[in-house]
């Protein structure tokens, strides 16, 4: 049987309309939260990190961890999984987009009303005034033309090409939304082939390879067709021969890869330096110091050891930096302006235990040592500091957080 995928936009009536094609043909209905609860099983990175992967927002530590990257590629092993196990499938939300395009019996279905009727709905299904509900519907919008982009290099999410059927439902209404979905699964451009088949077993084989190269620290565009992978690398590196090397000796051994070929992609010529992720080090640093020339200068020398780091210059700025975006280790002055540092320390270790924060200070005491060892802090060290003294003790926090991994 064909598998319908279902995009949307918010306020759109969809679950009205996806409740009404699942009475009338059967299929089980998935939604992004299986996927991603799936993903994060097989990955064994955090739900909530997987999730992230669906906001237009993007970590500040990403180009170093490429935590997004690796979401995405365990979401689409998920979503080969569930291609290759069964068919009379509907997939609603943001995870109906990974699929590839080439596969046939999919039948891609975008639900889209105009922005009044969407308003209007906002107002008589959630009590939403027209302020609130324009702010979430922007926001929404903005998370699922970014998703597009990055999936199918369109950033329109409405884009005609993306899909099979466009329905306005609030022109339409949900009944005959529903009935004409219902209808196109007759459509032969959409039933079950060899070919179509083949092409799930590409997706499959390629979502597997792009989780293996992320273990590995590498993001790669994957592509497979019957048993030959292609690997494209979009961002420049120095030693590209090299790289090629070790990413085909990577995927070459894996079930199912009959060749491996590589090549750069349109992004390869940019200035976006190609960057390995190193699980030695972390990835996700944040420096809080009000002193900014010697902030910057810190985050430079951390990131020639590969460890990416942001910079914030007061205790209230890195508390919502934590609430928004959780780094794995703090680096984190006393004296400043504000919130002090032992603040700040005692507010993240009640919040995010998880999260290892390095005292770096030049005016600290004794007493001031023994209460942020007491608070829980994993090391205090005094300016100025070796870089390679705070580059192992960095290494050194990283190590307990993926023990305790």
């Amino acid at each position: 049987m064909s598998v319908i995928t279902v995009f949307n936009g918010l306020f759109s009536e969809a679950g009205v309309v996806v409740k009404r094609v699942l009475d009338s043909t059967g299929y089980r209905l998935v939604t992004d939260q299986e996927i991603v609860a799936d993903a994060a099983r097989l990955s064994g990175m955090a739900e909530e990190k997987i999730a992230r992967a669906f906001q237009a927002k993007t970590s500040v530590f990403n180009s170093f961890s490429h935590e997004k990257e690796r979401a995405i590629a365990w979401l689409r092993l998920a979503m080969a999984n569930k291609l290759m196990d069964q068919d009379d499938l509907l997939f609603s939300g943001f995870a109906s987009q990974l699929p590839a395009s080439e596969i046939d019996h999919i039948l891609k279905v975008c639900l889209i009303s105009g922005m009044k009727e969407r308003l209007a709905a906002a107002e008589a299904a959630e009590g939403y005034a027209e302020k609130h509900a324009l702010k979430l519907l922007h926001k929404d919008d903005e998370d699922r033309a970014a998703w597009t982009e990055y999936l199918k290099g369109s950033k329109d999410p409405w884009a005609r090409e993306l899909y099979d059927l466009i329905v306005p439902v609030g022109k339409t209404g949900v009944d005959k939304a529903a009935d004409l979905i219902v209808e196109q699964l007759s459509n032969p451009a959409v039933k079950v082939t060899d070919a179509s088949r083949a092409r799930v077993a590409d997706f499959a084989l390629a979502a597997k390879v792009e989780t293996v190269l992320a273990a590995e620290g590498h993001s790669i565009l994957v592509s497979a067709k019957s048993g030959t992978v292609t690997l494209t690398i979009n961002k420049h590196v120095l030693l590209l021969e090299r790289l090629e090397r070790e990413l085909t000796e990577i995927v070459s051994g894996l079930e199912g890869v009959q060749k491996v070929e590589t090549g750069v992609g349109k992004g390869y010529h940019q200035t976006d330096i190609y960057r390995k992720v190193d699980f030695e080090v972390p990835s996700k640093v944040l420096l809080v110091d009000d002193e900014r020339e010697f902030a910057e200068t810190l985050s430079e020398r951390l990131m020639m050891r590969d460890m990416g780091s942001a910079v914030v210059y007061d205790g209230e700025s890195a508390l919502n930096l934590v609430r928004e975006d959780e780094p794995e280790v703090m680096v984190l002055d006393l004296k400043m302006p504000g919130i002090d540092g032992i603040e700040v320390l005692r507010r993240v270790k009640a919040e995010h235990p998880n999260i290892e924060v390095v005292i770096l200070t030049g005016h600290g005491s004794e007493k001031d040592r023994e209460v942020c060892m007491e608070l829980g802090a994993f090391a205090y060290l005094h300016k100025p500091v070796d870089i390679e003294l705070l580059s192992q003790t960095l290494k050194a926090a990283n190590e307990k957080i993926r023990a305790g991994k």
